[in-house]
Parts: structure tokens; sequence; C-alpha cells
């Protein structure tokens, strides 16, 4: 299908979805209850063909079933830009392992990642993450308004990363652009090269440097880390440097800004979580429930015949993990941000082998800037609520909340 093609209005949901469809961006949850009522596994021919669940039950079940749905084959809605395919440098010859890998690969890559994102780890992060929530609210404060979205939530999670990573903190905008290209553009290819290329140049840079001089960071560590007593493929370390970069912003960005616009939008919610501090363990798991950013792809290797549904190779299967989460039978009134929700079996951070390893990171980020941020601006509002702009498609979070509060 041609761009054209594929920014043509949605005649049925159905037969016929659009993930970066405006009308979907600006409202999914109409579209998933719709849909779990009348075509539960939706079909298009958009993007190469894929099928969209809605259900909890469904999602779950595929995410699982890594034999019949695997990840091998590209996570991605959209194709690859041409020029990211084929030999040359910086190819990312075995992908994004372990988030875009089956076992073997992905089994021993993401041991190679889980110490990074252990507890103990996390903890050390959080004294960054605190600082930087400090600088960040201290130019904001006394202006008496802000833009939530860029000027707080979109700020955190790239220096954060780049803390990990050992980026320097005067490239965290760049990278903002070029995971901004690669995953929010769909009808751009070029756009989307520019991102993919900019990110792979920087990562074969820093590894030439690594190599010279290593550091105490993850791209150090990760070069010099072995696998049956070798040291790993450089592509290896390449693409878990990327992932690291793509999967580790805009998810979790996107996850606070639209926690912030929610707190901005309930000032009940807002006021109870200042009176009732308690409540923050729960609440946390409420809004990653209510607002998951992510939708994950799978591409089939062979014909899959999924609950009576023609599946066939190559197609693309859209973990939709934030249309499960507003399952009204896997959780009562999913459409309610419920602080204390007790049972919450939410699967924002995904299912199965591929649920994501930079959990512990994410809820840090998420609970620290909220935290931090009521207790500077414990009250606040939305200036306009058509200035509020979104973006989607697979990643799905506010690019723009203009607040205000008291100086």
């Amino acid at each position: 299908m041609s761009d054209s093609e594929a920014a043509a209005p949605v005649r049925d949901w159905a037969t016929d979805y659009d993930i970066f469809d405006p009308a979907y961006i600006a409202d999914p949850f109409g579209v998933w209850d719709d849909l779990r009522e009348r075509c539960p596994i939706a079909h298009t021919e958009r993007w190469g063909g894929s099928w969209l669940p809605t259900r909890y039950e469904d999602v779950t079940e595929m995410a699982r079933d890594i034999e019949h749905f695997p990840s091998g084959n590209g996570i991605s809605v959209v194709p690859p830009p041409q020029g990211t395919t084929g030999g040359g440098p910086g190819l990312l010859a075995y992908g994004l392992p372990p988030i875009s890998a089956d076992p073997p690969l992905h089994t021993w890559t993401r041991r190679l990642v889980l110490p990074t994102m252990s507890p103990a780890r996390v903890a050390e992060y959080e004294v960054y993450t605190r600082a930087l929530c400090t600088r960040l609210l201290d130019e904001i404060v006394p202006r008496g308004e802000a833009d939530a979205a860029a000027e707080y939530a979109q700020q955190i999670p790239v220096r954060v990363i780049g803390h990990i990573l050992g980026v320097p903190e005067d490239m965290s905008d760049t990278f903002v652009e070029w995971v901004r290209d690669v995953l929010e553009f769909a009808n751009d290819g070029e756009r989307r090269l520019r991102g993919i290329t900019g990110i792979l140049h920087y990562l074969e840079g820093a590894l030439d440097e690594r190599e010279a001089n290593p550091t105490h960071d993850f791209i150090s560590e990760l070069l010099f880390a072995e696998n049956d007593g070798e040291r790993i493929d450089r592509a290896v370390v390449m693409g878990m440097c990327a992932l690291l970069l793509v999967a580790g912003i805009d998810t979790t960005w996107s996850s606070i800004g639209s926690s912030l616009w929610h707190l901005a939008t309930h000032p009940e919610d807002r006021r109870r979580l200042t009176a009732e501090p308690e409540l923050w363990p729960t609440a946390i798991e409420e809004l990653l429930r209510a607002y998951s950013p992510v939708t994950m792809a799978r591409r089939l290797g062979e014909d899959v015949n999924f609950k009576g549904c023609p599946m066939k190779a190559g197609d693309r299967i859209l973990m939709n993990f934030p249309g499960a989460n507003r399952d009204p039978d896997a959780f009562p009134d999913a459409d309610k941000v419920i602080l204390d929700r007790e049972h919450n079996r939410h699967v924002a951070f995904g299912a199965g082998i591929h649920r994501c390893a930079g959990s512990n990171l994410a809820r840090m980020e998420l609970r620290v800037s909220l935290q931090m941020w009521l207790e500077r601006i414990p009250e606040f509002e939305v200036t306009d609520p058509a200035l509020v702009t979104w973006a989607g498609g697979q990643v799905r979070g506010p690019r723009s909340i203009p607040v205000q509060f008291g100086g």
C-alpha cells in the first residue's frame, strides 16, 4: 500500500483500520470498545496487512505464543524505510535484541540487560532522576505556566537513558528528534531513515570510543560482555543500545505525559494523591494500565488460523496491550482510573518472554516525576484543551500539555 493510500480516510475500523489515523490517535478507546462488540480481531490491508486484537484474552495469548507469533521477523507496524536493509555500515544485522529476537538470541541478550535494570541499579538511577526533576522544576515553577509534556515529561527519560549509556546531556534534544523520527512519522520514509541512521552513526562512534577507552557505562559493559566464553558480536551491541534509546525514551515520556494530563484534568485524583500518599503504589499501576503507550508488533513466518481468523505469512499482528488494558471483561470499570484498584494484572509492559526488561526503570521514572511535580505544583490545570496535542501509532502520548498554576 502506498503512503497516499495509507493516509486515506478509514472506511470501517473492523476491515480498514489505521493506527496512525488522527481519529485513532485522539480517541482509540472508542474504537476498541466498538471492535470488541462486533469484530474483536480487526484486519486491515494498510502497511502491508495486519491484525488488531482488542480483547485481553486474545492479546495475552498471542503475546505468549512465540512459536506462532514470533518477534524475530520484525516488531514494527511499518516496514523499514529503504536504505536500512541489505548490506552497508550500521546495519542492524540482529535487529533490536532482545525485544526483536526469538530464543536463543533473545534468551542470552535479555540476560545481559537485566542486571542494568535490576531494582538495586534502578535505585542508583533514582538519585540522578530526582536531581534532574529538581532542576527542571526550578526553571518551571517561578513562571506559573509550562508545557508539562515538552518541558518536563519529555526531558526526563532521554536524560536518564543517556546517563545509563554514557551519552552527554547536551545530546538529549538530538536524541529526542531521532526517536520521534523513528516512531512518529510513518508516512515520511526520509525522516524515519534520518532518525535510524542518526542513532546508528552515533552508536558506531560511541562503540569506537569505548573500544579504545572503556568506561563504566552500559555501552562499555555490553561491548566487553561475553556469551559462551566469547565476546558478543558488535552488531548485537549496536542493536541492544539502539533498543534502549528507542524503547526507553518515547515510551516512558508518553506514560509520564499521559499521567500529568490525567492529573491536570482530574482534580479529584490529583488532590487524593496529595492527601493519601499511601496510594502511590496502586496509583502508578493504574495510570500504567489506563494510559499504556505501547502497541508492539509481531510478523508471521507462516500461515496461522487464530480463532477463525485466517492470518497469512508476512501479516503483522499488533500486540495491542493498551486495548487489552481497557477490556471490561478483564478490568471492571475499565474506562475509569481507580487509584486504589486492588486487582490489576495489566500488560502495559507486555506479556510472556518479551515482557519489558526495563519495567523497574520505567516505574521509577514515572513515580519520581509525578511525586516531585505534585510536591512543587500541587494545583494545576490545562490552559486550553484545544492546545493539547497527541502523537500515536505504536507509541501514544501527549506532545504538548500547556498548564497553568500558582507561581
